[in-house]
């Protein structure tokens, strides 16, 4: 054994020996129980980032330990590698898409070898490979052929100058990101998926997952938002409309129903269209409309606008005329693209309300807070931002004397948006929420203009992408036979890969020689779709495709039933509604088409917190930023280690300490891990990322915290190290101890059973780590210099080596050798616990005077109370704090504590 730590050798050895053996082929043929540990896959950018290692770090651990534990374990690796990104990288280096894709993937692997991962990297896949993304196109064909995927017209952001559809995020102040244009918003064809079939299974199979975190679960049902309330049918008004008809709203909240002042239409909307056909001023204004974002969350944020279409339609209760408005602020993709506007209990038709308010009917409040009544002398049917409504508490227990309390709507809130009681509302006046909904569902449901309905927020799941670099739709369109899905002897659709794109619109849609084709039924010209599909497409079913990396006549073959689902997913919790959501959705569509047995593709799932950084800059002098990694700077502390001031080190002068952020390119803040891997070894990066943070938080870069590491790794050699230059020996496995090997034995056997539950149950690998930090402090302490003290020493190191395994594993291979020449430590168990060790012969307590502690004592394990009692009185630490006074009493908890109230 080597003298020094010396980590570069030891893991190329390491290295070497796992993949000349095939140590982590995952096999089917195992009669042992099946684990399967799988981290989303990176996306091939380039180079791996720190995010990169504490994912798989962390998910290497788990597949270590399990396989430690005697499970069959299967940990794969693939990429995400069809997307935008790659267009752009390609168009800004003058590459083809797939060169500059493959030529990350090669990198990004010798990376992701070089931190030891246990991985089976015969199942290595690629997303933009043919004989991946065949079989997702197989399954499209089925899918469309069931009407599970279809065809309709959809409100898409389009470039006119680049001719392509952007994402919400490539639409900045309003124009395309690459080209500055004004963004329309286009109405084109795409296809979908009825994602909306599965809502309510998506929804319940949440309760069928106890091992997911709860804020994942709560953001997946808010994202689904299953709501209850009505479809309430607004009569047209024949006098405005001139035809016979409805105009269809959904609303969560039928008790307002009554103070419905107007209604609002998308700029879609039939009835807008018909109103714009004479109306110069409103075709514009639904032009403006339509050049706006199609994002939720730009509607939610921007000002709200509109302009009435002189049309009405009649209140179906009241019989009222309302005026219906056309709103920037309504969906067409929405709903029914309508809504009924109550701008007394909205805040959306509050705002609108107050832009419009010489223009729109006076605002009517309908609904109270619960716990109040209306005083009948103030009674009033509406208000204009200045009206008060004249409120007392309702009589308690008898009592006469009600106090007045004004409820002014502006000063209180802008809108009263909770549950109350009805008031206004004639027949409805003193109802509830339910109770409302019931009555007034009935009155809709009589009069045939509504009804209760179930609704969800989730709307079908739009596949259609008019970029390059994804897998081919496949469709043929035929002018005879109209869309034909491509037979399967016809599959795959290849993307040509020697494209080199041009930003203005998809290569594709100019390749006749990909393009021209035949119809698969009446073998007519006809033209092959150019819409991609969307990227989450192809990771939304990955994890499946492992477990039958390589079968070559069918999507799934019976392995997939053998390994799913993934018993333990890790990944960041960005991805925790639509990867995550759309994952659960493909299963259930492989489930119904015979390909899996499961209901749920993951059975565990774990979201790593992100790797955080200093950030630090000058400002440039035109506004913007000049951003330093904090590699390049020198940070002057105070005594507490807080930064007192920083300065750059290639000149020594000062620079601006920004705060602690997420680690990115836009902030400079990032640190290469090949450079840490390089300078101090991969199990060093390991240990710092498992050490610094539990996995589910934050983990803030520290190079003391990686110096630390490092330390504790060349100690840990150099225990080992002077441990067998002075013989090897077997562990101790019986025989007379002195106490103090008693008691190292009985931390080493504690450690092993708090740090399997740390590492199984708890997921908290920094205390697993803490625990063998002690262990160790313990064993350097050690007195005795007998033979049983050598090999208890021999039972401690070995289980610290074997506890420490899954976390930093080429040294720990290394370290196994020197202790146990001969074996490896690829073939040894998990540590078992020692029963026998962990009973003690003597007990520690806490002494307390009157539950502040003051010391301890020590007794044999058997010691009556009373005499406990008399060693707690006597201990010296008792006596000066009881300052001669005498006990009321002694409380002695077994095993625990000792507290003297005076």
């Amino acid at each position: 054994m080597e003298a020094q730590y010396q980590p570069q050798k030891i893991e190329a050895d390491a290295q070497r020996r796992w993949i000349e053996s095939a140590a982590f082929k995952a096999v089917e043929t195992s009669d042992k129980p099946k684990y399967y540990c799988l981290s989303m896959f990176p996306y091939p950018s380039g180079k791996l980032h720190m995010g990169h290692v504490r994912n798989y770090t962390i998910g290497d651990v788990l597949a270590r330990f399990h396989r430690m534990q005697g499970y069959n374990v299967m940990q794969p690796m693939g990429w995400d590698a069809f997307g935008l990104p790659a267009e752009n990288a390609a168009l800004k280096n003058g590459v083809p898409p797939a060169a500059w894709t493959y030529a990350n993937i090669d990198h990004m692997r010798t990376q992701l070898k070089s931190l030891g991962l246990a991985i089976d990297w015969e199942r290595e896949l690629a997303t933009c490979k043919p004989e991946y993304y065949r079989w997702e196109q197989w399954l499209f064909t089925r899918l469309f052929e069931k009407g599970v995927i279809y065809k309709k017209t959809a409100s898409v952001n389009w470039d006119p100058v680049d001719n392509t559809v952007l994402a919400n995020e490539q639409v900045i102040d309003g124009r395309g990101w690459r080209s500055g244009a004004l963004v329309e918003k286009r109405d084109i064809p795409m296809y979908f998926m009825r994602i909306t079939a599965y809502a309510d299974e998506l929804l319940s199979g949440l309760d069928t997952l106890p091992d997911w975190p709860e804020q994942v679960k709560t953001m997946q049902r808010n994202w689904i938002g299953k709501s209850f309330g009505c479809e309430v049918h607004f009569p047209y008004d024949a006098a405005s409309i001139g035809e016979p008809g409805v105009l269809k709203v959904y609303t969560t909240r039928p008790d307002t129903l009554m103070g419905a002042t107007y209604v609002a239409v998308a700029a879609e909307h039939a009835l807008a269209a018909r109103a714009a056909a004479g109306n110069p001023a409103l075709a514009e204004f639904i032009a403006e409309c339509k050049r706006g974002g199609v994002a939720e969350a730009d509607i939610a944020t921007q000002a709200k606008k509109g302009m009435d279409t002189g049309l009405f339609v009649t209140h179906p209760l009241s019989g009222e005329k309302l005026p219906v408005w056309v709103a920037n602020y309504v969906l067409m993709g929405y709903g029914e693209g309508a809504v009924m506007a109550v701008p007394a209990h909205d805040e959306r038709d509050f705002e609108f309300a107050q832009n419009y308010k010489d223009q729109l009917p006076a605002i009517k409040p309908v609904v109270i807070p619960e716990g109040y009544e209306l005083l009948s002398e103030h009674t009033i049917a509406s208000y204009n931002n200045t009206g008060n409504i004249h409120l007392v508490p309702p009589v308690v227990h008898g009592a006469q004397d009600k106090k007045s309390l004004i409820f002014d709507w502006q000063k209180w809130e802008p809108c009263f948006t909770n549950h109350g009681t009805l008031f206004n509302s004639g027949k409805y006046d003193g109802l509830d929420f339910d109770a409302a909904l019931e009555a007034i569902a009935a009155d809709l449901q009589a009069k045939g203009l509504g009804s209760k309905r179930t609704q969800f927020r989730l709307r079908d799941w739009g596949i259609s992408r008019q970029r390059y670099w994804g897998c081919p739709i496949p469709i043929i369109h035929c002018a005879t036979c109209g869309d034909v899905p491509v037979p399967d002897d016809q599959l795959p659709v290849v993307l040509p890969e020697d494209v080199v794109v041009t930003g203005a619109g998809s290569p594709l849609a100019k390749m006749p020689e990909f393009y021209q084709c035949a119809c698969p039924k009446c073998g007519q010209p006809a033209r092959r779709e150019t819409d991609t599909m969307d990227t989450f497409v192809e990771s939304s079913w990955y994890y499946a495709r492992y477990a039958s990396y390589d079968c070559g006549n069918a999507m799934l073959d019976a392995r997939a039933d053998k390994w799913l689902p993934v018993d333990q997913y890790i990944g960041g919790i960005e991805h925790a509604i639509l990867h995550l959501l759309y994952a659960r959705f493909f299963h259930k569509l492989m489930r119904d088409e015979g390909l899996v047995q499961s209901s749920e593709p993951f059975t565990r799932l774990l979201t790593q917190g992100m790797v955080i950084a200093p950030t630090f800059y000058r400002d440039a002098g035109d506004g913007k930023k000049d951003w330093i990694n904090p590699t390049e700077v020198d940070v002057r502390m105070d005594e507490r280690g807080r930064p007192l001031d920083a300065v750059l080190k290639a000149d020594g002068l000062p620079v601006v300490i920004g705060g602690t952020e997420k680690m990115a390119k836009s902030k400079n803040n990032g640190v290469d891990p090949q450079l840490l891997i390089d300078s101090y070894g991969a199990d060093t990066a390991r240990l710092f990322m498992m050490f610094a943070a539990p996995p589910e938080q934050s983990l803030e870069w520290s190079d003391a915290g990686v110096e630390g590491a490092f330390r504790f790794l060349k100690r840990l050699w150099k225990l080992v190290h002077d441990h067998v230059s002075t013989g090897v020996v077997p562990a101790y496995t019986g025989g007379e101890l002195s106490a103090e090997l008693k008691a190292l034995r009985f931390q080493l056997h504690s450690a092993i059973k708090k740090i399997s539950d740390d590492y199984g149950r708890r997921q908290t690998f920094n205390t697993a780590i803490a625990a063998v930090m002690e262990l160790l402090n313990a064993l350097s302490k050690m007195t005795d210099a007998s033979s049983a003290a050598h090999s208890v020493a021999q039972e401690v190191l070995e289980g610290a080596v074997l506890m420490l395994t899954p976390i930093v594993p080429h040294a720990c291979e290394a370290l196994w050798t020197a202790l146990q020449p001969g074996t490896r430590l690829l073939d040894q168990a998990w540590p078992k616990v020692d029963e026998s060790a962990l009973e003690q012969d003597e007990i520690t307590l806490v002494l307390q005077v009157n539950g502040k502690l003051r010391g301890e004592i020590t007794v044999a394990k058997s010691t009556s109370r009373e005499v406990i009692e008399q060693l707690a009185l006597a201990h010296e630490a008792a006596q000066k704090f009881m300052a001669g006074q005498a006990p009321k009493k002694v409380v002695v908890v077994p095993g625990r504590l000792v507290n003297i109230v005076v």
